[in-house]
């Protein structure tokens, strides 16, 4: 098994009613299996603290928000079970979210990739910089973007998905995510980012606990069917993974 799957983290830091998770991989903060438990576990956590009212999502470094899924752990599987595992791990990210009681704050510091995506769309609201560009390449490796469909439909409706599921080798600016609805605002540098973060996280910190938690039920309204959803969405790429087109277009995708 490649080192790379037993590399990243996840941090939780709650400083002043603020929890701050942030996720982290050596390779462009790709999300191994073991990673996608780990974060859905702190948000999940974070969301039962009484001590936190404000969560924020992040990832390490500058250049990459998230690569999306780990190419060394998909191309190790080799049996439709370990599929469907890994690919759950990404929708138990997704619902852990949405299952949250508190509001989500997404930083998107840069690029994000396929499940990226997914994470980006699943924030209550979501801060990125210029810099973050957005891509669904999972057609381009043999899948399709199953998992973070639902969610990325959500934020962007069929018509964005869609162009980004089919166009899946063309990135889209942050200009474009952001007029599509994916980002709230948009920032020409982190340091700009940060400090309007810290400025809402500031006023709803400061905001009815049950006012917010009620809302962020209005918010995901109509997704009560995700839990299934998401999990026959797992079996189809856990299943697709498992196919000779797949695994040499992921050999080939990973040459690049």
């Amino acid at each position: 098994m490649s080192q790379a799957i037993n590399q990243g983290d996840v941090s939780a830091n709650i400083r002043d009613q603020v929890a701050e998770i942030e996720f982290f991989h050596p390779l462009s903060n790709s999300l191994p299996g073991r990673v996608l438990a780990k974060l859905a576990q702190a948000i999940t956590d974070a969301g039962e603290n009484e001590e936190v009212a404000i969560i924020i999502l992040r990832s390490a470094g500058e250049r990459a928000f998230c690569a999306g899924a780990s190419f060394d752990e998909l191309i190790s599987i080799n049996d439709f079970e370990t599929g469907k595992k890994f690919f759950s791990g990404f929708a138990n990210v997704i619902n852990a979210m949405r299952k949250c009681p508190k509001l989500i704050i997404g930083r998107v510091q840069g690029k994000a990739v396929g499940g990226g995506v997914g994470l980006a769309s699943s924030v209550d609201y979501c801060f990125a910089t210029t810099h973050a560009a957005v891509k669904l390449s999972e057609l381009a490796v043999g899948i399709g973007p199953f998992v973070v469909g639902p969610a990325v439909e959500r934020k962007l409706g069929l018509s964005g998905m869609s162009e980004l599921a089919i166009n899946a080798t063309e990135w889209r600016d942050a200009e474009w995510a952001y007029q599509k609805g994916l980002y709230n605002h948009i920032f020409d540098t982190a340091e700009e980012m940060d400090e309007a973060i810290a400025e809402l996280a500031g006023k709803l910190k400061r905001s009815n606990p049950e006012a917010m938690r009620l809302l962020k039920k209005v918010f995901w309204k109509g997704t009560e069917d995700w839990d299934e959803l998401l999990s026959e969405r797992a079996a189809m790429s856990g299943k697709l993974v498992l196919s000779d087109f797949t695994r040499n277009a992921i050999q080939a995708f990973k040459k690049k």
